[in-house]
């Protein structure tokens, strides 16, 4: 038995920010975003909106167009509302599924990857028959509004898809995946303070250590080397070619990391999806929202691929499925 790709929901803030709007406070500019990470805009969660609020709603869109309950929940989030407990359970619950498993997964960006290869395993193994992976953000919530090397990057928003039980050779079959991580590499992307490692006092806010920090010149090097090999390795162990690929899809970081990879692995432009001029790096939400938008035929293969902090990446093949509206 395999996952089966079932539906599609996604839900992002209605406040928009423009490159103008942070060039306002910034020093920056839309010609200097736009040139550097291919984002035009980005949607913010205004105050009183939660990580929670999102993935509801994108939890809700998938679940009314797939037509059925789930037996298990997965968020992937590294926002989530609190630290303790986890967001999954909550979000089932408001979602009116009962007692169902419910857990989180971080894996920063490549965190949806991850989320799906979990719940296809639940679901190969006879663990669970049908499963909700939510990947919801708010990172504008963690990044330093007085940093231009992270300000412009990030945005927020949710995307969500409901996984079923069927064969492999059915439109939607889900996998295979390749999954790595390099800790030596931890302190290229991270927030230092917050954790048991330091916990959050005013001397690491008087640092700004509890707000994102990045070495964006060796991430964006980690991002392309990782994700092309990744992609490479899934390939073959799947004996296909990249000529088998039909869709590419990316983790949304930046336009310039996507034109990278595809480059690298000989994916033509044409077969490329990418809607991080709208949407900004939204992390583990990036690829359901480029999912959602990549109006693929049924029956085409799709390769998809992430890099996240950690450092983490992953890599799943799928056949693209018929999709009912929600």
């Amino acid at each position: 038995m395999t996952a089966i790709l079932q539906a599609i929901g996604t839900a992002v803030p209605p406040q928009i920010v423009t490159n103008d709007d942070l060039a306002a406070r910034l020093d920056t500019s839309d010609e200097w975003v736009r040139t550097r990470t291919g984002i035009a805009q980005r949607h913010v969660a205004e105050a009183g909106t939660s990580t929670s609020d999102l993935a509801v709603e994108a939890g809700a869109e998938a679940l009314k167009s797939s037509g059925g309950e789930v037996d298990v929940v997965i968020v992937a989030t590294t926002t989530p509302d609190r630290i303790c407990p986890s967001t999954a359970p909550e979000v089932a619950s408001r979602l009116g599924l009962g007692t169902v498993a419910a857990f989180d997964v971080n894996a920063v960006c490549a965190g949806f990857v991850y989320a799906l290869a979990t719940a296809a395993g639940l679901i190969e193994t006879g663990a669970a028959e049908r499963a909700l992976v939510v990947g919801a953000e708010t990172m504008t919530r963690i990044v330093d509004p007085e940093d231009r090397g992270t300000a412009v990057l990030f945005g927020d928003g949710a995307g969500a898809v409901v996984l079923g039980r069927g064969h492999a050779d059915q439109p939607g079959a889900v996998g295979p995946f390749d999954l790595g991580s390099d800790g030596d590499r931890a302190d290229l992307l991270c927030v230092p303070a917050g954790g048991a490692r330091r916990p959050l006092d005013q001397a690491a806010r008087d640092e700004r250590a509890n707000y994102l920090h990045m070495d964006g010149r060796e991430v964006y090097r980690q991002a392309v080397k990782r994700m092309s090999d990744s992609s490479r390795a899934l390939l073959a162990r799947a004996e296909l070619d990249v000529d088998d690929i039909d869709c590419f899809i990316g983790h949304q970081a930046n336009a310039r990391i996507l034109d990278a990879v595809g480059d690298r692995l000989g994916i033509a432009p044409e077969r490329r999806i990418s809607n991080v001029a709208r949407y900004g790096n939204t992390s583990a939400a990036s690829i359901p929202l480029a999912m959602s938008d990549a109006g693929v035929e049924p029956g085409k293969r799709v390769l998809l691929t992430a890099f996240g902090a950690g450092m983490t990446w992953g890599s799943a093949l799928l056949t693209w499925p018929e999709l009912a509206a929600s």
